[in-house]
């Protein structure tokens, strides 16, 4: 039996015992993962997804890909040139089994790509982000009211449009 598998924004075709080259997953040599986006087991076909669907594989290796070089020569009158290479970080699994049903009842961590794998979202940044909220509201409320109380004022002649000041803090004239 084959499963087609969606990880890392690439999709592989595979089957028990096949070892892969997937982008870096948040585990350890030795873990056994399960990836939960099958678009395909055998001769069904997903919409998109199959339901309760997994494949368990069990991480080989953390390895980094072949390096790619990156060559910029500007030519005629700029006469520069850089180079830059990149290797990309990869893992190496080996494919175990191919759940067709009860993949959610497995028990086996899930794979996730390593770059999401520490962010929370923003209820896991809970306190900072609920202080910025709170700051930003606060400020808008300031805004808001500084604006109406400066309107009041230039009704009544206490300020002209311009100024930002407003008359009551603005030094009393000595004769």
């Amino acid at each position: 039996m084959f499963a087609v598998l969606k990880t890392g924004g690439k999709q592989y075709r595979v089957k028990s015992g096949d070892v892969l080259r997937v982008e870096k997953i948040a585990a350890d040599a030795g873990e056994t993962v399960q990836f939960n986006e099958i678009l395909m087991i055998g001769s069904t076909v997903g919409a998109p997804l199959v339901e309760g669907a997994g494949v368990q594989a069990t991480v080989i290796d953390q390895i980094k890909g072949e390096k790619v070089i990156h060559y910029v020569k500007r030519r005629r009158k700029h006469s520069s040139q850089r180079t830059k290479g990149h290797r990309q970080q990869l893992t190496l699994v080996r494919i175990g089994d191919i759940l067709d049903s009860g993949a959610a009842d497995s028990g086996v961590k899930a794979a996730i790509g390593a770059g999401i794998a520490g962010w929370k979202g923003v209820e896991g940044d809970g306190e900072r982000y609920a202080t910025n909220r709170e700051r930003q509201a606060e400020m808008n409320k300031r805004v808001a009211t500084g604006q109406a109380e400066m309107n009041k004022r230039v009704a009544t002649g206490q300020a002209d449009e311009k100024s930002a000041e407003p008359a009551a803090d603005a030094a009393p004239e000595k004769e």
